[in-house]
């Protein structure tokens, strides 16, 4: 008999979900697979989200509830509780939080923001901070928990981090002029670390294949490539190959409108005296 490994529902919302889940499932009798059938989900899949490894999305949660009426709505109660959860994450993000930790390399398209692994404390509270049902103490929690992804790149088997950004990044203000600054000062001197290139795609490029949003993709040694797409509410995480495929491409396309690594470098130090150095 396979062994059942334990779960912790007190550890937190999403292991508290997989927890019921997995009860709901036994009691119902399904496997991982027939559940996984009637939510349109794989085996595999569901035995994440029971793990608390996996995210539950809002769909899944919704699924969960009409295949089990019995229980009431109770997954999409938990699934409310779990979006903002006790690791300093919204749950919808915890995915590609652990597809980050697990990279070998990391690319990311960024048209508004710095992007999260390179930003300064100051410029994470500024922006974290302009959601107004965002507490003092949730800030605290969220700013801690940004800077903490950023140890990923310190540690012995740092992944390669390959950022691409709009050159209106530089120029919007987030924060205080003196945030501007010394942000853009830490980034450029990252750039010069051997595994982050930063590439900024100058503003005379105009259109191009980025302006619908920004995106982030983790690709593994041995494990298909996990993507990360930002939205207005929620981003969206995904394996699925055509989905990895075409935004493998936007990258690569922004990629070669974008400046060498020196100029991107020199651009970005322009920007930062000229604009926000403070007298």
């Amino acid at each position: 008999m396979p062994l059942v490994r334990e779960l912790d529902p007190s550890a937190g919302p999403l292991q508290f979900f997989g927890a019921e889940l997995r009860r709901a499932r036994a009691a119902a009798g399904l496997s991982q697979d027939q559940l996984g059938q009637r939510l349109g989900y794989s085996g595999a899949q569901v035995g994440k989200v029971e793990m608390g490894e996996r995210a539950p999305s809002q769909e899944f949660a919704q699924g969960c509830d009409q295949a089990f009426p019995e229980a009431g709505g109770l997954f999409g109660r938990i699934y409310q509780l779990a979006r903002r959860w006790d690791g300093g994450y919204p749950s919808w993000f915890a995915e590609w939080i652990d597809s980050e930790r697990r990279a070998t390399s990391l690319r990311s398209w960024q048209p508004l923001l710095i992007p999260g692994l390179l930003q300064t404390a100051d410029y994470a509270r500024a922006i974290l901070g302009a959601d107004p049902e965002t507490t003092e103490d949730q800030l605290a929690e969220l700013v801690e928990a940004r800077l903490g992804r950023q140890a990923i790149l310190d540690r012995s088997a740092a992944p390669n981090l390959w950022a691409v950004l709009d050159e209106a990044v530089l120029h919007r203000l987030i924060g205080s002029r003196k945030t501007m600054y010394d942000q853009l000062l830490v980034l450029a001197d990252a750039s010069c670390r051997p595994n982050i290139t930063v590439q900024v795609v100058p503003a005379e490029i105009g259109a191009h294949a980025g302006l619908l949003g920004g995106f982030a993709i983790a690709s593994f040694e041995n494990a298909p490539s996990t993507v990360y797409m930002e939205s207005p509410d929620q981003g969206q995480t995904t394996e699925v190959p055509s989905v990895v495929r075409r935004l493998s491409l936007t990258f690569d396309t922004l990629r070669a409108d974008a400046l060498p690594r020196g100029a991107s470098r020199d651009l970005i130090g322009k920007v930062a005296e000229e604009r926000w150095a403070t007298t």
